[in-house]
């Protein structure tokens, strides 16, 4: 007597192999969010810890990027992290700070300016290693310092820039208090012309009392002077 062994349906080995295979692809998905979200929210912190007086820093890119460069990376970054699609908290104060800085270096004259600054802590940072201020980025002679020449470059500039924010804020402040004390003068000078106004008013409202009040010492004078006459001798 042979016995043989069961054997599964070709249907249900089928849909346990599909339910498998959906499961897997289930799992990947989820996972494949939950990575996502994580680096959406990498992506936050690094926005909310860059320098915000260095547009570059904020969008992570390098100067010499073209328009096109920047408005491509400001897109893939800002669809990245968008509050809709971002769960971190602080998602649309990131989303404004990239905002800014695409508009700034979108901006040609505040873009020439950032790149003066940047500029000049180039030439700084290459005096104080003794060499050439036309020295290129890649020269052998900036390759293995103690402290490598981006991270100098990035320390020179941030400290020009926050000088120069110093001093445009400095500038405002100033000239706020100059505006506040024209102001003052003219608040003053129109008080002053209000009085003289008012006082000329009432100058004339009193004139007829004036004329009264003149008419009655006239009148009482001549009849004091008639009353006493000098009695003559002889």
């Amino acid at each position: 007597m042979s016995t043989e062994t069961p054997t599964k349906p070709a249907a249900a080995t089928s849909k346990a192999s599909t339910s498998t295979r959906t499961t897997d692809e289930d799992l990947e998905k989820l996972l494949n969010r939950e990575a996502s979200a994580f680096q959406r929210e990498v992506e936050v912190e690094r926005i909310l810890k860059a320098f915000k007086l260095n547009p570059y820093d904020v969008l992570d890119i390098g100067e010499i990027a073209s328009p096109e460069d920047i408005k491509k990376k400001y897109k893939q970054i800002s669809l990245f992290i968008h509050p809709d699609k971002c769960p971190h908290a602080r998602a649309p104060e990131a989303f404004d700070l990239l905002k800014k800085a695409e508009s700034e270096l979108s901006d040609k004259a505040k873009r020439e300016e950032l790149d003066a600054v940047i500029n000049q802590a180039r030439i700084l940072v290459l005096k104080s290693l003794q060499l050439p201020t036309s020295t290129p980025d890649g020269d052998p002679k900036l390759k293995n310092l103690d402290l490598p020449f981006k991270a100098r470059l990035r320390t020179q500039s941030k400290e020009l820039l926050i000088e120069e924010e110093l001093r445009r804020r400095k500038a405002i402040k100033m000239n706020l208090a100059n505006e506040g004390l024209e102001a003052k003068k003219k608040d003053e000078e129109l008080a002053a012309k209000k009085r003289k106004a008012e006082d000329d008013k009432l100058w004339e409202e009193n004139r007829e009392q004036r004329v009264d009040s003149w008419r009655s010492f006239a009148n009482q004078t001549a009849k004091k002077k008639k009353k006493t006459k000098v009695a003559v001798l002889g």
